[in-house]
């Protein structure tokens, strides 16, 4: 059998294959009737899903390309973000963003849009200049920023075809601390809470299960030179010795704190890439809002009763950006992530309990996660649907990369 990274879902098909070079990848391509691109299997939904086959390009590598006068990098689609890193930053380069965990593939996140957070960052599918992606008839093809249709190829679900490198904006180096603060008040948090969000480069909130009078943890990533934050003022403690997300986990699990100053790339993530990020069994389901409504969508969840279900949630913001199918697309997002246990009938409970309660606030899910809204609500919540759609079927008019998640969202 062939699952994702935590077992939740299984492939509807034990077909995988693993070409070494751009040109292997064209013709296993060219001979399939259906087939769908695997990442790095970080996705909790059926998107990756195929009854005939799957394709990866983990074994596709080459070089990590810099052009100085553009500012840009071309890396391998397969490749993680967190073996890139490095390279980028010793040639004094950095990305303005990174996930949670660089264990992602840069090409995964980028299809799906996975983002990241900060109130004047948006998510990491923003940074794409240049995409080289093998069509449904085996041809390679190179779409490039101000193309027609570019905003649309970005995220594009791994419905046209399958992308063997991109090319990323960069900025200089630079180097970030995490501070992490305890026990808020959630009345204060809520009161404060634009300036709570703001408060660095990078700010997430983790709530635990059960009474919902404090938040837990307040993961602050801030520019090393930028004033250091006194969560005191949120009637928050200062953590005394590193913390992890999920409350009674492995804290050398996670990136440097105790504002310790690090390079951007040993910051910026939650975890590091050595270890197992967040549990590992596990199901993930996360919602964006606009940012206008984050306390009152915040407000509005943290009276349910989830504890059957969730491990912790996680609170976060992305700035928005002009892609078609990005959750962030034309509005400065607040994001709602939920990590749960791996049971599905419970996730299912809770799931339909959140999608209630934030309806009114015209949620967007994670394309990636799991989620029950039904198909016409996803489609309303993306004006460029349908010309996504179009270009869908002109790049694969026979519907190669389809699956019944693509069937029911956006063909």
């Amino acid at each position: 059998m062939l699952t994702n990274w935590s077992g939740n879902v299984t492939f509807s098909t034990t077909t995988l294959h693993e070409p070494r070079t751009v040109e292997e990848l064209q013709a296993v391509v060219a001979a399939q009737a259906r087939l769908r691109v695997l990442g790095t299997g970080h996705s909790f939904s059926r998107i990756a899903d195929s009854d005939a086959a799957l394709v990866s390009v983990r074994g596709i590598t080459g070089p990590v390309e810099f052009d100085d006068d553009a500012g840009t990098v071309d890396v391998p689609a397969g490749a993680r973000y967190g073996d890139i890193v490095e390279q980028l930053h010793g040639h004094g380069r950095a990305l303005h963003n990174l996930g949670s965990l660089p264990h992602i593939s840069v090409a995964g996140a980028a299809a799906t849009g996975t983002h990241g957070s900060g109130v004047g960052t948006p998510g990491l599918a923003a940074a794409v200049r240049g995409i080289e992606l093998v069509r449904a008839d085996g041809e390679l093809v190179h779409l490039r920023a101000g193309d027609d249709d570019f905003a649309g190829a970005v995220v594009g679900l791994g419905a046209l075809g399958v992308v063997t490198r991109l090319t990323l904006a960069t900025q200089p180096t630079f180097a970030m601390r995490q501070q992490v603060w305890l026990d808020a008040p959630t009345t204060t948090v809520l009161e404060q809470f634009d300036t709570v969000m703001s408060s660095g480069y990078s700010v997430s909130l983790f709530i635990d299960p059960g009474p919902h009078d404090v938040i837990g943890r307040i993961f602050v990533k801030s520019l090393a030179d930028a004033e250091p934050v006194d969560g005191a003022a949120w009637g928050a403690r200062p953590a005394t010795s590193p913390e992890h997300p999920l409350a009674g986990e492995d804290a050398r699990a996670a990136t440097p704190q105790l504002g310790e100053v690090r390079p951007w790339f040993e910051v910026l993530p939650h975890f590091r890439l050595s270890f197992t990020p967040s549990s590992g069994d596990e199901q993930q389901t996360e919602y964006f809002v606009d940012a206008r409504d984050g306390a009152a969508a915040l407000e509005a969840v943290l009276a349910l009763d989830l504890d059957d279900a969730l491990q912790v949630m996680e609170i976060r913001t992305i700035r928005r950006d002009d892609l078609w199918l990005s959750m962030a697309g034309g509005r400065d997002s607040f994001a709602l992530h939920f990590t749960w246990h791996n049971r599905d009938e419970a996730v299912r409970r809770a799931c339909l309990a959140v999608e209630e309660v934030l309806r009114p606030f015209a949620p967007r899910p994670h394309w990636g996660k799991v989620f029950f809204l039904d198909r016409d609500e996803v489609r309303s919540r993306y004006d460029r649907l349908p010309a996504f759609a179009a270009l869908a079927a002109r790049f694969d008019p026979d519907r190669t990369f389809g699956n019944d998640f693509l069937e029911r969202y956006v063909y």
